[in-house]
């Protein structure tokens, strides 16, 4: 890290006064986004100058003008860096998530405007990697949704009469041992969907885990395959998911207790936040932020995208 921007902070304490320098936060975001130099991001022409009283480069390349949040999850935001900064390290650090309004009395914007932030945020926090899991994997579904003494009568008495599951989502939910996780929100609980997600995410070979559900029957034919039941028995040596069941009870504690009502349409972006900070579990709150201010470069989330204008909803849940 540059030198010039002093000593990074390691609490939320340093990093209010630390960010509260918006040339600061400025330097410290120019500096994760370009650490090999700054390259325009619309033509990576390394050719360009500065105009330091409006913190902006001239591209010689193109011919146009590019900020810091240009091709970025910041990209056509009002705010200032100094509030992104300290923004991301509240979400990104903050055990069972921040809500909204929270965000919002913080950074003293609008509860709407602290809202698309964090969905923009939750978007660099995303893991996009390829590689498959290995050794000993875990896979497990869950539903996520409103309790029923939450809902209105006729939305409770449709789960009296039997239909309960159309009121949640359903969830899964593949941990490699001592590893990370990965969730996905699946179209149902079907042999077809749950074993895709295995096959794209676990390699051949590999001991797998799971409960006694029929659609997984048929994966000892590429895996090692074995099965807990839990109407009989919750742990048999190796064989359960109970690391996969911590997960989902840290998850709903957080949707529950933090965010209270999580629509379908933006439910995977809410995993993708849980997922970021247990898979960075043991790193520390500066290690974090970094980490996720590196992810930031090449993401777009606009407020017709994020209010379901867009399709990118549509191709995640199908792909």
């Amino acid at each position: 890290m540059n030198n010039e921007l002093g000593k990074l902070p390691e609490s939320l304490q340093e990093a209010v006064v630390y960010f509260s320098d918006i040339d600061r936060a400025h330097k410290f975001a120019v500096t994760l986004r370009w650490p090999n130099g700054i390259v325009c991001p619309r033509c990576e022409s390394k050719e360009h100058s500065y105009i330091s009283t409006r913190r902006i480069w001239f591209c010689k390349g193109c011919k146009k003008q590019f900020t810091v949040k240009v091709g970025s999850i910041f990209e056509d935001s009002p705010l200032g860096m100094d509030k992104w900064m300290l923004a991301v390290w509240l979400i990104v650090t903050c055990k069972n998530g921040i809500s909204s309004y929270e965000v919002a009395s913080h950074l003293g914007i609008t509860q709407k405007s602290a809202w698309h932030l964090m969905h923009r945020v939750r978007m660099a926090m995303h893991s996009g990697s390829f590689a498959k899991f290995s050794g000993e994997v875990e896979v497990d579904e869950t539903f996520i949704g409103g309790k029923a003494r939450n809902m209105h009568m006729d939305k409770k008495q449709r789960r009296i009469t039997g239909t309960g599951g159309k009121d949640k989502v359903p969830v899964m939910g593949i941990m490699e041992r001592g590893g990370k996780v990965r969730t996905v929100v699946v179209a149902n609980r079907r042999k077809k969907a749950l074993q895709s997600e295995v096959h794209k995410h676990v390699e051949a070979g590999s001991a797998l885990y799971s409960d006694a559900l029929l659609s997984y029957n048929g994966l000892e034919r590429e895996y090692a395959h074995q099965v807990i039941d839990h109407a009989e028995a919750y742990v048999d040596g190796k064989v359960h998911t109970n690391s996969l069941e911590n997960f989902w009870s840290l998850l709903k504690r957080c949707i529950s207790g933090t965010y209270v009502s999580v629509e379908p349409f933006h439910l995977f972006r809410y995993l993708d936040e849980q997922s970021y900070r247990f898979n960075n579990r043991e790193k520390t709150a500066q290690q974090k932020f970094v980490e996720a201010m590196g992810n930031v470069s090449g993401k777009k989330l606009t407020w017709d995208q994020v209010t379901g204008k867009g399709q990118e909803f549509e191709t995640r849940f199908a792909n």
